[in-house]
């Protein structure tokens, strides 16, 4: 069995820095990789390519631009908008060898077109060779996104009809949606493309709440996932000062 790999999520960790700072940050500080929120769009594609160079790291994942509305694909009237964003992420997926683009859908409240979240859905297949994720987003956490729990993705995952269409399976979502997390895990294996962490209920580091990540982590690697995990929690003081969690899961 491989070692645990973790990804620094440059969109919770360091926030206080400079994106390209946040990277070298995750470098010096132990992590196999690093996935994004749709900053990279936003930087100097050169100073970018330079600044993954030295850091050495791979990138996993990024997002389409977030906005205030946390995407758009299933916002009615925003049709053009998804696909000139998924356009633009799949370009900077591209520059920076991402393997992976996150779709989001949107904050749509009891308005959202499922119809046009399945043509942008199609449109990001059709445009790449990269997997693309879909994110269920609790109701606790943002009660009007559109996408809000795993037996809802799965849906749209199978109506696709492609393989390269995945969950992005975030604990902490999980935990507020459904609870049960190995067991609903199990349920949807096939469909998982990406694994995030973090304690429930603060979303701060793994292993400081209801979430007993040793036992978790072993039922997802005996349930065939053998991926990066991908760290998007919120630090209770600093980064560097929590990692403890991460050392004693990779010394077991």
């Amino acid at each position: 069995m491989t070692p645990l790999r973790f990804s620094a999520n440059t969109g919770f960790l360091w926030k206080e820095l400079p994106f390209l700072e946040r990277i070298r940050r995750a470098a010096a500080n132990g992590f196999d990789a690093v996935e994004f929120h749709d900053e990279a769009q936003h930087a100097d594609p050169s100073a970018l390519a330079d600044t993954l160079a030295e850091a050495g790291l791979p990138v996993l994942g990024l997002n389409v631009r977030m906005g205030d509305t946390a995407g758009c694909a299933a916002i009615p009237g925003y049709e053009d908008q998804a696909r000139h964003d998924i356009d633009a992420a799949i370009a900077t997926a591209r520059q920076v060898g991402a393997q992976a683009v996150h779709v989001l859908a949107g904050r749509t409240g009891s308005t959202g077109d499922r119809a046009a979240y399945l043509r942008s859905l199609h449109h990001a297949l059709d445009s790449c060779d990269l997997a693309i994720l879909i994110e269920p987003i609790s109701r606790a956490a943002m009660p009007d996104y559109f996408l809000h729990d795993l037996d809802q993705a799965a849906e749209v995952i199978d109506e696709t009809g492609d393989a390269r269409l995945k969950i992005m399976f975030d604990c902490f979502h999980v935990a507020a949606e459904h609870g049960a997390i190995p067991e609903r895990f199990r349920q949807h294996a096939g469909r998982i493309g990406h694994i995030q962490i973090a304690s429930y209920p603060d979303r701060s580091e793994p292993g400081r709440g209801t979430i007993d990540y040793a036992a978790v982590l072993n039922a997802f690697r005996d349930g065939g996932y053998d991926g990066v995990f991908g760290c998007e929690y919120r630090p209770a003081t600093t980064v560097e000062a929590g990692l403890g969690w991460r050392d004693r899961l990779r010394s077991r």
